[in-house]
């Protein structure tokens, strides 16, 4: 208890970072169970617990999920889901954030909260600065959807298999990965109304604020058929030679992201046909990502005075220009192949170690900020491997036995561990970025969790807490002893890591279940979604700090915006685990 109790007062004073707090945890377990072993153990044992949750099986699951979701970023097979939000956002901002809210709550179910977090604050963002409506009216209500839908399958998030692993641990019945789903999306449908008509108004606008605004890029779209296709071409690009039939080249600017729509669009080049192509084997054969970077030119670059066909870069270097933008001064209309100069800034795309090439010998500026493109044409593949491992997992594998159909349902470590497999074998996941898709804090804090839970478990901590606590909650009725059990553990997920939340609720959970004769699952299910209420502080989550900044939010935000949806979850769900399981 005493280990338990300083691994959350250095989570929640946050004066040293998770992983320190996590591997110092693991060791003094080790070390102290060799000095002072449990009874019936000998002093090895306490290194073979303390260490055993880097080979747990949550811990292989979290990670296999963790690059499952890398695939569906890396191959842009979430992006049309962002292009109909934005289309939405444009006709009306409250259907927008309404879409924005459900598209957001849908994802979450599936992909880990961080990934579709880190895929929709840019694109809220981008809606922000076209003024349609402002970040910070948007961000946290969007938030709070991805947290709640997150919470309502096992794998929506690390905790949520945290918390299973340890009850199953523990001897409870294994949950299936839908099996409290239709709980949660009733509780979702009492907090949306909040999130979409409440939420928004407690928030603070800053749309006053200076918005930092994206480089325009002017280029030559090859090949690109305008008419009759304004529909399909995006907001905010301009063009500069006059819409119509026979112009072989079409002279636009916009965003990065909005001339690569454009050319999606109007299915065109930015660059000649021949230089991509290269590009695109290239990638194919080597395995390497195709880059996008922007560079300044130097003053003592050899391209200043020339034009992007005089200078030889795709012939010299195997890189492709697709853009240019002048700071302060814009490309003059028409200019579809202007002379470079000083300060300009060139958009281009290649192989990493073309580009750095490139940017040597030619006297280029590399900045920050350079992107892998998406890997589209993997795009439906990578959907369709998630999409079979969590069928898999939940529905079963087609199978007949004995003439009857006989589904087999894979533990959700297998299915995941064969789709992480598949994503590598495709190519959806290059293998030497892997270390891009997993997060080492997140993988530390959970191998700490998972043996601080055992130590909890087999030193009879969590016994005695359980004993302790059902003295009080054995003269409540079930749905105040849920309540009670869910309220700890979300104070304790606010001011502390959700997985050290996990980490105690569960056991005690169990523990108190068994005091009190009431069956283990709806406890360790009031844990569960306890631990996903974390939205009423910024300390509470990494996704609540992520939009900390574009929102221009304060501490203050998240307690009056998050806390009364927090007690109404608490309040909401626990009554739906009585009614559920008829307590």
């Amino acid at each position: 208890m005493a280990v338990t109790i300083a691994m959350f007062v250095a989570f929640a004073r946050g004066q040293y970072r998770e992983e320190i707090v996590s591997l110092v945890t693991i060791a003094v377990i080790g070390v102290g169970l060799y000095f002072a072993p449990l009874p019936g153990t000998r002093p090895t044992d306490g290194l073979a617990l303390a260490f055993a949750g880097f080979g747990h099986s949550a811990l292989i699951t979290i990670c296999a999920l963790m690059i499952m979701g890398r695939g569906l970023v890396v191959t842009g097979a979430l992006d049309p889901f962002a292009a109909v939000l934005e289309k939405v956002f444009r006709i009306n901002g409250q259907a927008g954030l309404l879409v924005a809210l459900l598209l957001a709550f849908f994802l979450s179910m599936f992909v880990n909260d961080t990934p579709v977090m880190v895929l929709l604050i840019p694109i809220v963002v981008a809606i922000a600065a076209k003024g349609l409506m402002p970040s910070s009216k948007v961000l946290m209500p969007l938030n709070t959807a991805v947290l709640l839908g997150g919470m309502s399958t096992t794998i929506g998030t690390s905790t949520n298999i945290l918390v299973v692993s340890i009850a199953d641990d523990l001897g409870m019945a294994p949950i299936g990965v839908f099996q409290f789903t239709p709980l949660v999306i009733v509780a979702g449908a009492v907090a949306l109304p909040y999130l979409w008509l409440v939420m928004p108004r407690m928030l603070r606008d800053n749309s006053a604020a200076p918005q930092t605004g994206a480089r325009i890029f002017h280029t030559r779209l090859r090949g690109g058929d305008a008419v009759g296709a304004s529909d399909r071409i995006p907001e905010g690009i301009t063009f500069h030679t006059p819409v119509g039939a026979g112009h072989e080249h079409l002279h636009i600017s916009g965003t990065h992201a909005a001339i690569e729509e454009a050319a999606r669009a109007l299915r065109g080049e930015l660059a000649p046909v021949w230089i991509v192509e290269r590009i695109r084997r290239q990638s194919k054969e080597s395995g390497a990502d195709i880059v996008a970077v922007e560079m300044t030119v130097t003053a003592d670059s050899r391209l200043v005075g020339r034009t992007l066909a005089s200078s030889g870069i795709a012939d010299l270097y195997g890189v492709a220009v697709i853009g240019i933008h002048r700071p302060g001064l814009p490309v003059e209309a028409g200019e579809g192949n202007p002379v470079i100069r000083e300060g300009d800034v060139l958009l281009a795309i290649g192989i990493d170690e073309d580009l750095g090439s490139f940017a040597r010998s030619d006297g280029l500026l590399r900045l920050e900020g350079a992107r892998e493109l998406p890997r589209r044409s993997k795009a439906l593949l990578a959907g369709a491997i998630m999409l079979g491992a969590i069928a898999t997992a939940s529905i079963g594998l087609p199978w007949f036995s004995g003439g009857a159909y006989a589904p087999i349902k894979l533990p959700i470590a297998i299915s995941a561990l064969a789709g992480a497999i598949l994503m590598f074998v495709t190519g959806c996941v290059q293998f030497d970025r892997v270390g891009r898709a997993l997060s080492a804090k997140v993988i530390v804090l959970i191998a700490a969790s998972l043996a601080i839970g055992r130590v909890i478990d087999a030193s009879g901590a969590a016994a005695w807490l359980g004993e302790a606590l059902s003295l009080g909650l054995g003269y409540l009725p079930p749905a105040l002893v849920l309540a009670a059990i869910m309220l700890f553990v979300t104070i304790l997920t606010n001011f502390a890591s959700n997985a050290t939340a996990a980490t105690i609720g569960t056991p005690i959970a169990f523990n108190i279940a068994s005091q009190l004769g009431l069956p283990p699952e709806p406890l360790v299910l009031a844990v569960l979604f306890g631990c996903n209420l974390c939205y009423a502080t910024p300390i509470a989550y990494q996704t609540n700090l992520l939009i900390m900044s574009e929102g221009g939010y304060d501490f203050r935000d998240y307690v009056r915006a998050g806390a009364p949806l927090a007690a109404l979850m608490v309040m909401v769900l626990s009554v739906l685990l009585v009614l559920w399981y008829g307590l």
